[in-house]
């Protein structure tokens, strides 16, 4: 058992991806518990007057989370404004969809960079200061689809399996310091992802029912509360990752005919 029951009130931490989303129901559900965040993102006014719903609680510090000296910025910051971390929580995202052939290089980098890349140097950055927080924690943001990935989506699959994997290595390391290691794999959830994608546009074959940002949020704190160390939000997302364990091909298969059905649907339609 790595994890800890641990009471949020009182503690001190950084959330990244506080301007949208998960990120930002995060940010209140925390403030309403009693954490003290410094909050950061790219879009500096949404930061701010998310601040100002919580003054006590929330700090805005806006940037690139993917760019090294920022990171170290936010950290310094960070431990002078609050004066200590005890949580780290990786909000940030990104996605691309497009077929593999079609992907550049460069837009490969760009989801590792936010999706992988970024939270993994966060946790080097702030270890010093979470091995001498109250029971400190790192909140890592995955996907279902970093368990069994599904078409047009190879890079961010790919970043999300790395970050799983990653959590699952360091989750006995960092348990040794007393730091714990927890993962929220989100299915379909509200937010602006598919208004921010690095490149490509959402599939209309892929459309579906998203689990509310507040209920995901609701659902990683009790987690955190709990010393749970991997928290899979909605019966939507926990029912697709078991199917992924025991029938993949099924998956697979239905992905498949739902393209093409959709495709031969459009394809009718235009020639009506």
């Amino acid at each position: 058992m790595f994890t800890k029951v641990r009471n949020l009130s009182g503690q001190r931490g950084i959330l990244t991806g506080a301007t949208s989303g998960v990120g930002r129901a995060l940010a209140r559900l925390l403030a309403e518990r009693g954490v003290r965040l410094v909050i950061t993102g790219r879009r500096k006014a949404r930061l701010v007057d998310l601040a100002s719903e919580y003054p006590e609680f929330l700090v805005p510090f806006s940037g690139d989370i993917t760019d090294s000296l920022f990171q170290e910025e936010l950290v310094r910051y960070s431990t002078a404004e609050l004066g200590a971390i005890d949580l780290l929580i990786t909000a940030a995202g990104a996605g691309a969809v497009g077929p593999f052939l079609e992907s550049s290089t460069e837009t490969m980098r760009s989801v590792f960079e936010i999706d992988f890349f970024s939270p993994v140097q966060l946790v080097q950055k702030t270890l010093p200061q979470l091995i001498n927080g109250r029971t400190p924690a790192v909140v890592f943001i995955g996907s279902i689809l970093g368990n069994h990935p599904l078409p047009l989506h190879s890079a961010y699959a790919a970043a999300k399996a790395a970050l799983h994997g990653f959590a699952g290595a360091v989750r006995p390391e960092l348990a040794s310091y007393g730091v714990d290691v927890n993962v929220a794999i989100l299915g379909p959830t509200q937010s602006e992802f598919w208004d921010n994608l690095i490149s490509g546009e959402r599939a209309d074959w892929s459309q579906g029912r998203p689990l509310s940002a507040e209920i995901t949020a609701a659902a990683i704190v009790s987690g955190l509360e709990r010393g749970v160390p991997v928290v899979i939000p909605g019966w939507r997302a926990k029912s697709y990752i078991l199917l992924g364990r025991i029938f993949p091909s099924l998956i697979d298969r239905f992905v498949c005919w739902k393209r093409r059905s959709f495709a031969e649907h459009q394809s009718f339609a235009e020639h009506e």
